[in-house]
């Protein structure tokens, strides 16, 4: 800004009258009670999530899979030595489920003597010293010397560690060669490939490969598990619900090719992988089992879906064909949290999991609005989603059955069923809804929720911004605290999409953005704002009364009965010039001096900024202070345009568990 505008702003204000502070009494009772499990996310296999994201493996098209979308080949892979890779359907496959592999020849002559190939992963590889990284890989042949595992620069071939792994191969018979990678030093950058070599002289024709696969270390080190960086990305959200397999991944693009969980669980030569809707394979390497797991270790409540007979290029299940799906849906809730003497308990014990897991929501299909409109919705309301409610009820009646679409789509939906709201929005659709859900019956999910158009624009047929912008989560924090208002009609909010590949996406806005490279992964500027509201929980919503409406401020109070703490959230949207609001509030039954912990998010300047991963600049100011409340019992404060805060009377570091 220039002197003489700074100079006239400040003798403006001077000659402005005070803002009239907005005085907020809130009672010590004759709210509602609430679960406790207000926040969390959706994920879904878009921008490479979940390959190539959070699930952690390295090798990218690790097992030339095909599915009803996308036939085997050979992408990600590359000769060296003069190698000829060819991708060969044996008659001994490694497996029904994986039936292609890689065949690999000296190439003519037989010279160099050293072959074989490398992958150049999801867009790189991160190589650190102190990492130990897990590897293996399938072989058919007769070889009788040993492979040479490394990583290596993709820029100048540099080699930073390698491995010897003796060879057990025969020409009758498959088998597994593990080895562990032990970086000598960092590599400089993420532009690195893992390579497998083998000495061709020792070679009685060719050998085949298959399920080439390679590990860093994983979150809680689980076997098959997730990216560390990513993982504790989302943990760091205090998340308490999380709703898989996502939205249209679940529902396929046809009605034979929906995300079969059956296909996901077990040893990974017994995954035949998905053909995915977003453009490109699924591994299945991150499969039910995996989910399930990544939600107990991040104590995350489950919203399952389930298939509802409807695909996303408009097949429809009939009537009389239903029922499959209905009883795979049971299976599948058998297999979560049946005894380990139902069938499918059983299977999830021998996956090495006998405790069930916890599962009380359990929500049919996916945007059944949305998919082959008009039939296909007219038919989940007619049958198809009757059909499910009536078996889930009877077989479980403690399930409570989630609808994939809400009252706002046009659906009467029969008690005792939920709805599920999705809303990607322009900011000021996030404010206008702000009442949307008071009088409200039918308890809902907001199953998706983000911020994604500018205000001003073209709406959902215009583009999206590139990245989550700074009032786009002040806007997003109104939605919340209009979602907390009504906790006894509202099971929770999801944000989606969640991850955001850097290097291949369909899809800008997510709440993290990602790349080979850890240092890129960047939480966005609504991460700053899910993670304070879901750090600070209600147990209980408290009544609140101002003689001033809603807007600029818009807030909501309640108190977790763990701490003690008396909480308020409030989020300031467009005030008058700009201004500060000053803010007074009275907790009925909250002592004069008693402290409480203020934490203010304020953004940049410009409302549309962003946190930028190739800057690593983050454009979110966080601000704890003491307030202390007067002779009268008031916590004043004020807070700025576009502002998020919390105050909380009794906080605890990294948010605090709800009461069970």
């Amino acid at each position: 800004m220039h002197a003489s505008k700074t100079a006239w702003l400040t003798a403006w204000l001077a000659l402005a009258p005070a803002v009239t502070a907005i005085d907020v009494a809130v009672k010590a009772d004759g709210g509602n009670a609430t679960n406790g499990h207000q926040y969390g996310f959706l994920h879904e296999d878009i921008n490479n999530s979940g390959d190539g994201g959070l699930y952690a493996e390295l090798v990218r098209n690790r097992a030339f899979q095909s599915s009803y979308s996308f036939e085997a080949n050979l992408e990600a892979w590359y000769s060296l030595g003069g190698a000829q890779l060819s991708l060969k359907k044996l008659d001994k496959p490694l497996s029904k489920a994986l039936a292609s592999s890689m065949n690999v020849a000296a190439g003519p002559g037989g010279y160099p003597a050293t072959i074989g190939f490398y992958n150049d992963g999801y867009w790189g590889m991160d190589v650190k010293k102190a990492h130990k990284y897990s590897g293996s890989f399938w072989v058919k042949g007769k070889y009788d010397g040993h492979f040479t595992a490394s990583f290596r620069s993709n820029i100048t071939g540099d080699i930073f560690g390698s491995a010897k792994v003796q060879s057990s191969c025969t020409p009758d018979k498959w088998t597994e060669h593990t080895y562990e990678l032990r970086p000598e030093r960092d590599a400089p950058n993420s532009n690195n490939t893992l390579a497998i070599t083998f000495d061709s002289a020792g070679v009685d024709g060719s050998l085949d490969f298959n399920l080439i696969s390679l590990f860093p270390p994983t979150y809680k080190g689980r076997k098959n598990g997730m990216r560390i960086d990513i993982a504790e990305a989302l943990e760091q959200l205090h998340p308490t619900l999380f709703r898989i397999p996502g939205g249209n991944m679940l529902e396929g693009q046809t009605n034979t090719s929906w995300w079969d969980w059956k296909d996901s669980l077990g040893p990974l030569t017994e995954r035949p992988g998905f053909g995915g809707v977003w453009k490109y394979p699924q591994t299945h390497g991150l499969g039910l089992m995996e989910y399930l797991e990544f939600s107990e270790d991040l104590g995350m409540e489950l919203i399952v879906g389930v298939y509802s007979g409807l695909s996303l290029n408009g097949d429809i299940t009939p009537k009389d064909k239903l029922q499959p799906f209905i009883d795979d849906a049971l299976d599948q809730i058998e297999f979560i949290r049946g005894p380990v003497d139902s069938k499918w308990g059983a299977r999830r014990a021998e996956l090495g999991h006998p405790k069930p897991f916890k599962l009380r929501y359990v929500e049919i299909g996916n945007e059944d609005w949305l998919a082959g409109r008009p039939t296909g919705w007219q038919t989940y309301k007619d049958y198809r989603f009757p059909m499910f409610l009536e078996a889930i009820n009877a077989a479980h009646p403690d399930i409570q059955v989630i609808a994939s679409g809400s009252t706002f789509d046009g659906h009467d939906i029969p008690k005792p069923a939920a709805g599920d709201y999705h809303l990607y929005a322009v900011p000021d659709t996030l404010i206008k809804q702000f009442n949307r859900f008071d009088n409200l019956e039918t308890p809902h999910l907001i199953g998706e929720m983000a911020a994604t158009h500018p205000n001003g624009g073209l709406g959902f047929n215009g583009p999206m911004q590139p990245w989550p912008w700074w009032s786009g989560a002040v806007a997003e924090a109104v939605g919340l605290i209009s979602y907390e208002r009504n906790h006894d009609r509202i099971i929770g909010a999801a944000y989606a999409p969640v991850l955001k590949s850097l290097d291949r996406w369909q899809w800008p806005i997510t709440i993290i953005q990602h790349a080979a490279d850890p240092a890129l992964t960047t939480r966005s500027t609504s991460w700053f704002v899910w993670e304070l509201f879901a750090g600070h929980i209600f147990t209980e919503s408290l009544p609140a009364s101002s003689k001033t409406p809603f807007g600029p401020l818009f807030y909501v109070t309640g108190r977790n009965e763990v701490t003690g703490g008396h909480i308020f959230k409030g989020a300031v949207f467009n005030s008058t010039d700009n201004a500060d609001v000053p803010v007074r509030i009275t907790f009925e039954g909250v002592k004069a001096g008693t402290q409480a912990e203020l934490t203010l998010l304020t953004g940049p300047e410009d409302p549309y900024g962003y946190n930028d991963p190739w800057t690593g600049v983050n454009v979110v100011e966080t601000t704890k202070t003491s307030v202390t409340a007067d002779a009268d019992g008031v916590f004043s404060f004020d807070m700025p345009d576009l502002s998020v805060a919390v105050l909380d009377t009794a906080p605890k570091s990294g948010g605090y568990p709800v009461s069970k």
